[in-house]
C-alpha cells in the first residue's frame, strides 16, 4: 500500500483579500504561512512516517516542503508536473480584474471551470494529465511507503477527484485550505480516501490568523460572492 500524505502550501499575500489568482506567481509565505508549515510539519512527525516529501517547484510550496521535511530529516523534492494552474493573462488579477477584462471568459470560468481556459492559461484536464502522470510515477516508485506532496489549491483538488473517481464537473465542491492535510492510500489498483482537508492542526493559530474570506475569487466569480458566503 501506498499512502499519499497531501498538504497544501501555507498562506501568501495573494491568498488573503483581496484574493487574486496565483498560478506560477512566485510568492513568499507570510508570517502566518510559516507558522502554518510548522503545524504542519508538527502534525505530519506526530501521524505519519513519511520516506519522502515531494513539492511543486513554485517556492511558496518549496519553503513549505522544506518546513516538513527538516524535523524528518528528508530533503523535500520539488516536481514539475505538481506544479500549479496556469491562469495566463489572469496570473496577479482579483475576480474583478479579470472579469471586467475578459467577461465571457470568465463567466465560464466561474459557472463551468472545467470548460474554461483562462486567456493564453491552462484547462483543468491540461493539469489534471500531468498531475496524474506525476502520480502515477509516485506510486510506481514507493508502493509500500508513505510520501508528503505539497501542492496547491487546484493541483490537490484534481488529484482528490481523480482518486475519488469524480469528473472535472465537480471541482467546485471541494476545499482546500491552506496547509490542510488530506490523506490517500493506493492498493490493488484502488485509491481509497481517508481523509479530507483537516485544519485541526491549525487551530492554535487561529487567534493569529487573517480573517478566513467570504468567498475563494479564484474559482467563483464576484456575481456569486453573496449567495456563497456561507462557505468560506
Amino acid at each position: 500500500m501506498t499512502r499519499i500524505v497531501l498538504t497544501r502550501h501555507g498562506q501568501t499575500e495573494w491568498n488573503v483579500r483581496p484574493p487574486r489568482f496565483r498560478g506560477r506567481a512566485e510568492l513568499a509565505l507570510t508570517e502566518t504561512g510559516l507558522e502554518q508549515a510548522r503545524a504542519t510539519a508538527r502534525r505530519i512527525c506526530d501521524a505519519y512516517d513519511p520516506c519522502a516529501v515531494y513539492t511543486s517547484p513554485l517556492g511558496r510550496c518549496v519553503t513549505t516542503g522544506e518546513i516538513i521535511a527538516r524535523p524528518l530529516k528528508l530533503t523535500s523534492r520539488a516536481l514539475a508536473g505538481l506544479n500549479d494552474i496556469d491562469y495566463g493573462a489572469w496570473q496577479g488579477l482579483t475576480a474583478g480584474e479579470a472579469k471586467a477584462g475578459w467577461p465571457e471568459e470568465f463567466a465560464t470560468w466561474s459557472e463551468t471551470p472545467y470548460l474554461a481556459r483562462p486567456p493564453a492559461g491552462e484547462t483543468l484536464q491540461e493539469m489534471l494529465a500531468r498531475v496524474s502522470d506525476t502520480v502515477r510515477e509516485l506510486l510506481r516508485e514507493h508502493p509500500r511507503d508513505t510520501a508528503v506532496l505539497v501542492g496547491h489549491d487546484s493541483v490537490n483538488r484534481v488529484l482528490l477527484l481523480h482518486a475519488l473517481g469524480l469528473p472535472l464537473s465537480s471541482y467546485p465542491c471541494l476545499a482546500q485550505d491552506n496547509a490542510a492535510i488530506s490523506e490517500i492510500e493506493f492498493s490493488d489498483g484502488r485509491f481509497r480516501l481517508k481523509a479530507m482537508n483537516e485544519t485541526f492542526h491549525l487551530e492554535s493559530l487561529q487567534p493569529r490568523l487573517a480573517p478566513r474570506r467570504e468567498v475563494d475569487t479564484d474559482h467563483q466569480s464576484a456575481d456569486l460572492a453573496a449567495h456563497l458566503a456561507a462557505h468560506p
